[in-house]
């Protein structure tokens, strides 16, 4: 099987449960917290995919990854995957569950970059040309000060760019010379 078929029909199933059950957002939130703590702890994959560690001591693990008060779907759920040795492929089964639940909520990720730190003022108007952009779509937004941008910002929505940054315009100028020659 493919390493990504597996973690997708699970997340898939946990999605159509906790849909019945009223508690796909509260999943949602605790999925996005188990992606967290695997990026702050990378050795957690190692010790789910250890044979040599118990299964109650990766339960706690796993019901600790999703934060301070885990819901009863989410625990049957790592019950679950640990009932059926699949254990390894939580982390997987997290993303797919966020990939998912966003896709069924139009829900886009925003990275805003900018070469300095603004106020909230302006940090709202580059939100509000995200929302005049995108029409019917949730939007969950990260901020990044970069300044290697130099001057300006980019953003990204999704997969899509817009970037309208000094150092994109000073790149762009330099292909054009190499381009003259």
């Amino acid at each position: 099987m493919i390493s990504g078929l597996i973690p997708h029909r699970y997340a898939k199933a946990l999605y159509k449960f906790a849909l019945e059950n009223k508690s796909a957002g509260k999943v949602y939130e605790e999925m996005k917290t188990v992606i967290e703590s695997f990026r702050q702890n990378p050795g957690l994959a190692k010790v789910l995919s250890n044979p040599f560690v118990e299964s109650a001591d990766k339960e706690r693990l796993l019901v600790r990854a999703a934060g301070n008060d885990p819901g009863d779907d989410y625990r049957r759920f790592v019950r679950l995957i640990l009932d059926h040795k699949r254990e390894e492929y939580a982390y997987l089964m997290a993303y797919a569950y966020r990939d998912i639940y966003r896709k069924a909520n139009r829900i886009s990720q925003v990275r805003i970059a900018t070469a300095a730190e603004l106020g909230d003022a302006e940090m709202q108007k580059l939100r509000d040309v995200v929302e005049r952009s995108f029409k019917d779509t949730v939007f969950e937004y990260t901020y990044d000060v970069d300044p290697d941008l130099i001057g300006g910002f980019i953003i990204d929505v999704d997969s899509v760019r817009m970037d309208a940054s000094l150092s994109n315009e000073l790149e762009q100028l330099r292909q054009n010379l190499i381009r003259s020659n």
